[in-house]
């Protein structure tokens, strides 16, 4: 059965504030919890003024204290900013306090402009996005305490121990992302909502060209922009608020997203509509059924076993909606093993 969950970049709507944002996390992920969600996942955004989610495992200890039930993890942390040892002991502190509930996605993107990336990774050592592999195979090492003989860092244990990990996860929206997460044998999501363009490739690829490493067989899932109303009309019209973000965000003018009034009167230039046609395409917007049966078609395309839903609305009132009409399309709430909120495998330390 298809899984569904949930990727949260704790939008910051024109009106509102970061702090709005971050209480509408925490909100919508408690309702998600109640509704049956599978797992919830924070994204990492640097300098953003439209999304506030710049530390998700400090968001994931949050929610994770709130929530009962559904699985909490990042999408993604982005692993080139930072010291592998330091995001595995930030992941094993999560997995100590809520133990079998934690994921740890992996992001090779800078989720930022360049200056700030910079900024990030500013200091004496900085690694250079070439390093990447070695940093994923430093950080399973450390989570694992299995650096392999001859490294430099072995037999340093990242803390606090325990008898089990995150779950460990590789995101991307192309090819590259996908070979890192076949290398090394972890389960792989693809981001459709940012790339329509080669996912079904990039899956079947990790499929096909997959090692057993941290799991045994491939586990592949698809991050989508999907958003349900009780109409379809009223969905495309909810819709229009994204279109114009990505318009002003893919010209030079990223900000808060806007309203569906302010859209609608927004004064397209013919490349400005050329765009918000293009990123249409990977936007699913609908009537409840109409989304579910548009979901289990890309899951199925991608070879995928769960969906990720982001739903982004000016109005905050019209997201809960959204997720809790999928919810009950995909019968959540009976019962059903996507309910469970826990993973069907634990991975345990070798």
């Amino acid at each position: 059965m298809l899984r569904l969950s949930v990727l949260d970049q704790s939008p910051i709507r024109s009106g509102g504030t970061a702090a709005d944002a971050v209480g509408e996390t925490l909100e919508l992920a408690q309702a998600c919890d109640r509704w049956g969600y599978h797992r919830y996942w924070l994204a990492e955004h640097h300098a953003s003024r439209g999304l506030a989610g710049s530390t998700p495992e400090v968001l994931i200890a949050h929610v994770a204290a709130h929530t009962s039930r559904i699985r909490v993890g990042s999408g993604g942390v982005m692993l080139s900013h930072y010291s592998a040892l330091k995001v595995a002991e930030n992941f094993r502190m999560l997995e100590t306090l809520h133990p079998g509930r934690i994921d740890l996605g992996i992001g090779r993107a800078p989720g930022s402009d360049p200056r700030t990336a910079r900024a990030l990774a500013h200091g004496p050592g900085a690694l250079g996005i070439e390093h990447f592999p070695g940093q994923i195979g430093d950080l399973l090492g450390f989570l694992r305490g299995d650096l392999p003989q001859g490294h430099p860092f072995r037999g340093i244990r990242a803390m606090p121990d325990g008898p089990t990990m995150p779950e460990i996860w590789m995101l991307g929206s192309s090819g590259e992302g996908a070979a890192i997460a076949a290398h090394f044998g972890t389960a792989f999501s693809f981001a459709h909502f940012i790339s329509d363009e080669g996912g079904t490739a990039a899956t079947r690829d990790y499929a096909a060209r997959f090692h057993p490493g941290v799991i045994a067989a491939p586990r592949a899932s698809v991050a989508v922009f999907a958003l349900a109303a009780d109409t379809e009309a009223e969905a495309l019209r909810l819709a229009k608020s994204r279109d114009l973000w990505i318009v002003r965000l893919y010209t030079g003018r990223p900000g808060a997203f806007p309203s569906v009034e302010e859209a609608e009167s927004y004064p397209y230039t013919e490349q400005e509509a050329a765009i918000a046609q293009h990123a249409r395409r990977r936007t699913i917007a609908g009537a409840p059924e109409q989304v579910r049966e548009r979901l289990i078609s890309l899951a199925q395309e991608h070879g995928a076993e769960e969906v990720k839903v982001v739903t982004i609305t000016h109005d905050f009132k019209a997201r809960l909606r959204s997720y809790q009409l999928l919810a009950q399309a995909f019968s959540l709430a009976d019962g059903s093993p996507d309910a469970s909120g826990r993973s069907d495998t634990m991975l345990t330390r070798r």
